[in-house]
Order: structure tokens, then sequence, then C-alpha cells
């Protein structure tokens, strides 16, 4: 431990404080201390009058040596435990107390002059843009923040570490523990007792960590902030560097690169007071700490839930996240030991999807008990809770038998004889993407004018054999069969059915599911449960070519709105072309 820059810290925040104090503060006896100080004025850094110690120029000068230079905020992450919030809010930007954790530290930053102070933003980056005109901060964009941990987080801003203090957005400090000056690197820390899944720190006599393991009981945890100082990050950056490009560290966070290499980096233990740092690990902490979230969390999807259930918000427990898209955003609850499933539709999907219609449809099969039971359903603004069922898993498509099932189960739904008001139109749909791909320029597809004519040609070709329509499904992929225990079967996600050709719902299992020649050709004759006639293939490999047409529009809109679907829209732009060709030589 350096300990001259903690005496010379100290005397300049209090020139009249008193050995026994110096003593606390710097965790020595206090024949330390006088030893300490004596050295420090035989050196000319300190000078003593009766009533008090003085820094001298020499002193100042040494003391600027560790000068806080900045600090680094860390916001780039969803906040996955904290749902329903974080689909709203980042988690940074919640209260505590009525003040929103992020500015409760930029606020203690500023207390002791830090005001170089840099946000790492990804998720509902807009959010913060306010705090650059409310506290002259820097927000800097981390483009993986979805795909990488806080390794990749600290790569992107690199080129900042000096003496630079390391906070996440949600710790919450009762006191203030930063300084204007610290003598070296240090992570905070809290004693815990038992077992814990937190990072376990042991230390020499000196406190400087010399192990850290995952998971331990009845040990010092890295807790809260961290501090870089200048020695450390020089040496840091470049192993930060290696490790980013190391292929398997995306889920890494920046602290592995300290735990595999304590040889190399020196970081001191920061032991925090009990009851002064927190991390919220999930809303159930939150809701212990600042009573507010118990049952006035002022957030519209929990207020929901209360008013239908008829309970408070404090009765609505085991929340977390079950996807996250721009589509649908979803999370599990249980309330009396029942378990449920809130979806929120994602912003902009009321252009896209119909939730009235949808409505329709989950009235009108409701008496097959086909899908997932639905408690609630808003066709405004398409909330919807349905029950979650246990245990249950989707459809392999790779399992022959499994497929089968699936198949009997949406020929029977296709025979059912229910009728909706709304139709299905593939060729209003492609327009409708086709035009939304145009205004955003994000169609990339070099020959894209030489197959949407042979589009049209299947569209004509289809419309002539004047099928009759029954209720499709649309989005009947393979992830969207429910296999229950038992072996009991739910097709979920009703967004896009209406009326249609019925053969369009097989077709649309086969692409999702990447099927080769032989696979499709298989799941058409499960479906039919006899070989097919030609004008059913035709109809078959029609609808596979135009489905896998409109999902590639639709996923080239969805990436020009930043979006990332890697393979997706090469296969199915790929469906679209092969499939046309073999709809194409069927005699009909």
């Amino acid at each position: 431990m350096n300990t001259l820059p903690l005496l010379l810290r100290s005397v300049q925040s209090n020139p009249v404080i008193t050995q026994r104090l110096l003593a606390k503060k710097l965790n020595i006896s206090l024949g330390n201390v006088n030893k300490c100080i004596k050295k420090a004025i035989e050196t000319g850094y300190l000078s003593q009058t009766a009533s008090c110690y003085q820094l001298t120029e020499k002193g100042s000068q040494k003391l600027e040596e560790f000068h806080v230079s900045n600090a680094i905020i860390i916001a780039a992450g969803f906040g996955s435990r904290f749902v329903p919030l974080t689909f709203e809010t980042p988690k940074g930007l919640l209260e505590v107390f009525g003040e929103r954790m992020i500015e409760r530290q930029i606020k203690q930053l500023h207390e002791v002059g830090i005001y170089n102070i840099t946000i790492m933003v990804g998720y509902l980056k807009e959010k913060f843009d306010y705090l650059i005109d409310k506290y002259g901060v820097k927000l800097i964009y981390n483009p993986e923040y979805s795909t990488k941990n806080t390794l990749a987080t600290l790569y992107h801003c690199r080129h900042l570490l000096d003496n630079t203090y390391i906070l996440s957005s949600d710790h919450w400090m009762r006191e203030n523990i930063f300084h204007t000056y610290e003598p070296e690197a240090w992570y905070s820390s809290v004693y815990m007792k038992g077992n814990t899944s937190e990072w376990c720190l042991t230390c020499d006599k000196k406190n400087r960590i010399i192990q850290i393991d995952i998971g331990g009981s009845d040990s010092y945890v890295m807790y809260g902030p961290v501090y870089l100082d200048r020695t450390f990050s020089s040496k840091f950056v470049p192993l930060l560097e290696k490790y980013y490009h190391r292929p398997g560290t995306e889920n890494f966070y920046w602290e592995h690169v300290l735990i595999q290499n304590l040889n190399q980096l020196t970081m001191f233990l920061y032991k925090q007071p009990e009851n002064t740092v927190y991390e919220f690990e999930n809303l159930e902490e939150l809701r212990q700490f600042d009573t507010q979230y118990q049952n006035h969390s002022k957030n519209e999807a929990l207020e929901r839930i209360a008013s239908i259930f008829q309970i408070p918000e404090s009765q609505i427990t085991g929340l977390r996240c079950l996807k996250s898209g721009m589509t649908n955003k979803s999370f599990l609850f249980t309330v009396d030991q029942k378990e449920y499933i809130f979806r929120i539709p994602g912003p902009g999907t009321e252009d896209l999807i119909n939730r009235y219609q949808e409505k329709t449809v989950y009235e009108a099969i409701k008496d097959l008990h086909l899908s997932d039971t639905i408690i609630h359903f808003d066709g405004k603004t398409g909330y919807k809770i349905s029950r979650y069922y246990e245990n249950s898993r989707t459809c392999d498509p790779t399992n022959p038998s499994e497929v089968d099932a699936c198949m009997k189960i949406l020929s029977r739904f296709h025979q059912s004889g229910i009728k909706v008001n709304h139709m299905f139109d593939l060729r209003e749909r492609i327009a409708f993407y086709e035009t939304l791909c145009r205004q955003h320029n994000a169609i990339q597809f070099e020959d894209y004018n030489e197959v949407r004519p042979n589009m049209q040609k299947l569209l004509d070709q289809l419309d002539s054999l004047n099928l009759p329509k029954v209720l499709a499904h649309i989005d009947s992929v393979f992830a969207n069969f429910l296999i229950l225990p038992e072996n009991h079967i739910r097709l979920i996600d009703w967004e896009y059915a209406g009326m249609a050709d019925s053969l369009i719902d097989p077709a649309m299992f086969a692409i999702y599911a990447y099927y080769e020649e032989n696979d499709a050709d298989r799941l058409l004759k499960s479906y039919l449960n006899r070989p097919p006639i030609p004008q059913e293939s035709f109809r078959y490999y029609s609808y596979m070519a135009l489905s896998g047409f409109l999902w590639a529009l639709w996923a080239e809109y969805k990436i020009a709105l930043g979006e990332e679907f890697g393979e997706y829209t090469l296969k199915m732009y790929r469906y679209a072309k092969t499939y046309y060709k073999k709809a194409s030589v069927i005699k009909l």
C-alpha cells in the first residue's frame, strides 16, 4: 500500500487531523503513523505547526501525480433482470429514492472535482443524451453491446484509460467513496458471509489482490466501482487488446483479464463499510431497498397485471425476461404460484401487425384449445397475458415423429371450418415490405429486379386457381409448436393469422427449418397424409418461394433499422429463387 499519498491526501482535506484518525484512514498503527509523518516532514512534503499539518509545495506537487484524470460509466447493457422496467428505461436511469442512479454517481464525482466523465452507451442510447446538457458528460456508443460483454465495452474506450474510475450505471453509493486523488489501483469490496456466487478476493498482508475466484464463502467480494491508476492502465490496455481479438472471449467481463494476469497487474482491495455500496441484481432487490417499487413502480405492464389480477404489485414475483426484440418483448411473472407471460409489442409493430385482427383470431379459435391460454388481450395496445407452460419445449424439426405430430395438428386445424373476416394477402404484404425497403434504400440483392417479376408470376398463377381459403396461422414455424408434458402440442403466436391457402403453413414450417428438398417434400406428404398431386406441389413450392421472398424483404427492412439477422436473409432469398424454379416446371 502506498502510504505517502494517502497521508498527503488526508492532510490536505483536514489539516487538523489527529494521528489516531490518520491511523484509522491509513489502516496502520499509531506508531507507524508517527513514523510516516516524521519521514514526510524530513523529505519536505509536510510542515507542522502547533495546531496542524500543512502540505508544502513539494507535497502538493507529489500529490498531483495521483490526481484522478477521468471516470467511465458503463451503461450499455439491457438489464434483463429488471424487466419490465428496462423495456422502457435503461437500468442506470432507474430511480432510487427519487434520484436516478447514474445522476447520483455523476454528482458524487463532481463533488470531488471529476468532471471528465464518459458514459458508454448501447441499449436505448438516446435516453442518455440529456446528460450531456445537464452535466457536461460525453457519450460513446458501444456497437457490440448486445453481443459481447464488458471486455468489449472497455476495449471501445481503451484510449481513455489513465488514472480512471470505472463505474457501472447501476451502482448506488450511500456515501461518496470517490476522491480527487487516488494512490493506487483498487476494486471496491464488501464482506459477504456464507456462500456466494460473487467474485471472491484473496489478498496478501498489504491488501494486494493475489487471487480471484468466481464463487466462494465468507469472503470479500468485488462489489462496486473500480479505480485504475496510470501504471495499471499502461499494462492493462495491451492485455485488453490481446484478449479482445482472441476468439472465444465474447462473453468475457473485463475482470477476466485481471483474473488471468494478476502477476502483471497490481490492484488492491478497497474495503467498504457495511451498507455503503449497492449493486442491485434484480427488481426484487430494488423493491426491498426502495419500497416505492413494491406497489408504485410507475410501470404500465406491472400496473396492468395488478389491475387484472386485483392484487398489489408486490405480489407480482418471479420477474424475468423471455425475449427482447423489435417485434415483441416478453417477460415471465408469477401470481399465486402460477406463471404467466406478458407480451409487449415492440415499437413500430402497430404499422406491421393489426392487433385487433390478432385478438379476433384468438377469440375464434378459443374452443379448439389449440393455442396458448389467453388471460388478457388488449386489441388496441397488443398487450397479452398468457399462461406459461412449464417444462415445455419447441418442436425439433429434425425429429420426424415430432414433425408428423405437428403437421397432424396443423391439418386438423385447417379442417375446423373456422373463419375470420380478414385475409393474409401475400401480394399485399410483399408490396408493403418492398415499399418500406425502398424508403430506407434497404434492398441489397443485386438481381432483385430479375427475381421480383418471377414472384409476380407465381402470385398471378396462384390467383388463377381460385383456391379456397381457410384460417391459416402463417407463422407456423417449428419454434411456435410447443411440446408439453405427455406430448400435448400447442401452436402459439398468432400475430399474422388470417384467411389464406392452407398450404402456406407447411411451407412456412419448411423454410424456417431450413429444410433441403427431401425434407421439404417429406413435410408436405406428412401434412397431407398422402403423396401430393401436381397442383398441391405447385402451391407448396410457390409458397416456399414467396414466403422466402417476403421474409427476406422483412429482414432487409429490419436490418436497415439496426437489427442483425446473420445468414437469415441469404437463406430466405435462396428459397425464393430455388423454389420458383421448382414450381415453374410443374404442369398443372
